[in-house]
């Protein structure tokens, strides 16, 4: 119930995605990681493969992928963890068939966004791929 409410949380914090000639696009898809960490865990991993299967059902589509990271640490340790984690999810996509120049690869540094009701504890941890751009 909790990933459900988050990933409907950060899909319209993400945006609306752009219908297809397939029909809409899947919203946005976030994968967690501990403090300091860009490793993918099972979770992570099947996130990544659920994002990729539906990539490549919309073999037009971009895909964006952007990295970040909480609010502990300094400004510029956080923009390199959030681009490290970003560019990890990245080599994973393209590792599951994702063709690497659809995907555009960012990292935010920190979020300051307020933390929702019910979301992971990893939540401010976080890459977002977002299909359709």
């Amino acid at each position: 119930m909790k990933r459900i409410l988050c990933m409907t949380v950060i899909a319209a914090l993400a945006g609306c995605a752009v219908p297809q000639p397939q029909g809409p696009l899947p919203p946005a898809t976030p994968v967690f990681f501990e403090p300091w960490s860009a490793s993918l865990d099972s979770h992570a991993l099947s996130a990544i493969a659920s994002a990729a299967q539906a990539a490549q059902a919309a073999p037009t589509a971009p895909i964006s992928v952007i990295g970040a990271a909480d609010s502990t640490g300094s400004a510029q340790a956080n923009k390199y963890i959030s681009e490290t984690r970003a560019q990890v999810v990245s080599d994973q996509l393209v590792a599951d068939g994702v063709a690497s120049n659809r995907i555009t690869v960012h990292g935010a540094g920190t979020v300051s966004a307020p933390v929702p009701a019910g979301a992971p504890a990893q939540y401010s941890r976080r890459v977002i791929i977002q299909l359709g751009g």
